[in-house]
């Protein structure tokens, strides 16, 4: 699968083969899949138990693997991975059920933060979706407490549409963006 590019990152699709190395710690395997540098403290608890499930769903039907999870890569020297992002399913799989649309999601790791990558990962994602699939709704579930991705998303123009409860993650403010052919 071809990695997503944007102007200064590539989001490399996490294959089974790279989440099946990287949970059985053979971390060079996984590198060498993926062709990046993993960072020596990730995965955490919280992402091992994310790469377990989203490795179960890509087994039971590896036609959505596009549709998951993403190493956000610096494409320079070792290619340090730097986040992870994606989409939370395809069509359909999101806060608000809503069948036209999919969720994304974005994690870019403390040392590389406050330096405009998540903006620039979720421009891409969405340009990929609306371009490769047609794509042109989009939802983001935030935390009420998280306020650098609430400024993301306001940013961007998606706009309050709701809330609920995640059971893992507690709160979240449902965001949706809407785009036009051409936008």
């Amino acid at each position: 699968m071809s990695p997503i590019r944007s102007e200064r990152l590539e989001l490399v699709s996490m294959s089974p083969d790279f989440i099946d190395a990287l949970l059985a710690e053979r971390r060079s395997d996984a590198e060498a899949t993926a062709a990046l540098k993993l960072p020596d403290d990730w995965p955490d608890a919280h992402d091992t138990g994310f790469l377990r499930f989203r490795l179960r769903q890509m087994r039971e039907r590896p036609e959505i693997q596009e549709w998951f999870v993403y190493a956000v890569v610096l494409p320079e020297g070792e290619r340090p991975m730097i986040g992870h992002a994606g989409f939370h399913g395809p069509p359909g799989v999101n806060a608000v059920k809503a069948p036209d649309a999919v969720e994304v999601g974005y994690s870019i790791f403390e040392p590389h933060r406050r330096r405009g990558y998540a903006t620039e990962v979720v421009r891409a994602l969405i340009e990929w979706a609306s371009r490769e699939h047609s794509i042109q709704r989009f939802i983001a579930s935030i935390s009420p407490e998280n306020e650098p991705s609430l400024a993301l998303a306001r940013r961007l123009g998606f706009k309050h549409i709701g809330q609920h409860w995640d059971e893992e993650d507690g709160e979240e403010l449902e965001f949706e963006l809407r785009i036009s052919d051409g936008a």
